[in-house]
């Protein structure tokens, strides 16, 4: 059902902004490259999957950070005209980041060592966006702000050692996976160096979160997909 609301929301959304684009303008693709970063710990959503892992009652708590899911992610968006001042865009991006963790007050019996598994996730974001240039799409400098609607398939696990209540350590994945859907806002720079290339900047939120399945065992029941994306583009025009 909810991919299925996700679906619609992206369609309706298309459907607008490219019958307000004129046929014959010229269009662009936009790469970029930069660094994701999840919202911090203070921020998170109530029972974040990742919050309750860190504050778990003694001596169920996992030793990691939720910055050490910042990474790097990178994809495509396409940008087309919708008069001088405005631009739609839909694009896409990948991320994935495995980060390693370990009971912080849990040691195994058997040689003392480290009782470890590690966190993994995994998301596609894909936007459909629209964005005003207060000077133009003519200028030489071209500052611009946006907002638009991301859909977000994601998958995260938690796979290696883990304790259970009478401290006996088993091995086990618990993954789950869905698609999150929630607003994105934006701004960035861009110079056009010639009629068919530019280079830009561009600072990125999104928020969005999901329920995690009840039923697989993850220590809290939602999971925040939230956070800052700092990125340069790389933009070509045709």
């Amino acid at each position: 059902m909810l991919r299925t609301t996700a679906l619609a929301i992206v369609v309706a959304v298309l459907a607008v902004v490219m019958l307000a684009a004129p046929v014959a303008a010229q269009q662009s693709l936009s790469f970029n490259l930069g660094r994701f970063s999840l919202r911090g710990e203070s921020g998170r959503v109530p029972g974040d999957t990742l919050v309750e892992n860190l504050a778990a009652t003694a001596p169920f708590a996992l030793d990691f950070r939720v910055s050490d899911f910042d990474n790097i992610t990178g994809g495509v968006e396409w940008l087309f005209p919708l008069g001088d001042f405005l631009e739609g865009g839909v694009g896409v991006n990948y991320y994935s980041r495995t980060v390693p963790s370990f009971y912080r007050d849990l040691v195994n019996r058997i040689d003392g060592s480290d009782i470890m598994q590690d966190l993994r996730l995994r998301t596609v974001p894909i936007t459909a966006t629209v964005r005003f240039l207060p000077l133009g799409r003519r200028r030489g400098v071209q500052p611009y702000v946006g907002a638009g609607v991301g859909v977000i398939p994601w998958r995260y696990s938690e796979t290696g050692d883990f304790a259970d209540p009478a401290l006996e350590v088993f091995h086990w994945n618990y993954v789950d996976s869905g698609t999150a859907v929630g607003p994105v806002v934006f701004g960035g720079l861009r110079v056009p160096f010639s009629r068919s290339f530019a280079l830009g900047g561009e600072i990125r939120y999104q928020k969005a979160d999901s329920a995690l399945d009840s039923s697989v065992g993850f220590t809290g029941d939602r999971l925040d997909l939230g956070g800052i994306t700092y990125q340069a583009n790389l933009i070509f025009r045709f």
